[in-house]
């Protein structure tokens, strides 16, 4: 069998980079084969459902990312809540690199993506409200309150995403991080 040669970490890289830039609709099988340096028919060998699949995969490679850099941060018991924190908004930050990226939740869910990604969206969604309840109960905020926060979390982040893009200015971003931080910590 013939050695591949592009890695599958770099195809995805590929993948991601289209699908957040395009969305779903947007993203051309051209564009698609250019940015993981494979012809379409490979693209096609490797993914035989075509670009839904390829958008799967996508999501099931950020969703392994952010559980295991994000999630794990926070859930974290052998750290500090506050350190957990921390560590979890660097990594926030690394993901959406330091707010020059768009989400993919938003990229997927213009158009026709949503109805084709609903289901891993809001699975994904779940998982970051769940994961920074747990982050403010440890902090000793009240199930009710982790849960507000986190619901503002979610918000906060993907707003600030937007409208950093939108002005052009990751300043928004980064304030936004901070903010977080500092809602979660203050006595």
């Amino acid at each position: 069998m013939r050695p591949q040669k592009v890695l599958d970490i770099e195809i995805l890289k590929g993948l991601t980079k289209v699908f957040r830039s395009k969305g779903y609709e947007g993203a051309s099988l051209k564009e698609l084969s250019e940015a993981t340096g494979l012809k379409k028919a490979s693209l096609y060998h490797r993914f035989p459902n075509g670009k839904q699949e390829m958008a799967d995969a996508v999501l099931n490679h950020l969703g392994g990312w952010v559980n295991d850099n994000i999630f794990q941060s926070l859930l974290n018991t052998d750290l500090e809540p506050k350190i957990r924190l921390q560590n979890a908004l660097n990594e926030i930050s690394a993901l959406y690199d330091g707010g020059n990226e768009t989400c993919i939740f938003r990229a997927l869910s213009m158009q026709g993506g949503i109805e084709l990604f609903e289901e891993q969206i809001n699975k994904g969604m779940n998982e970051w409200l769940s994961a920074f309840k747990e982050i403010g109960i440890a902090l000793k905020l009240s199930p009710k309150e982790a849960e507000q926060k986190a619901l503002q979390v979610l918000i906060d982040i993907q707003g600030s995403l937007i409208v950093t893009k939108g002005l052009g200015d990751i300043s928004i971003f980064k304030n936004t991080l901070q903010n977080i931080e500092y809602n979660y910590l203050k006595e």
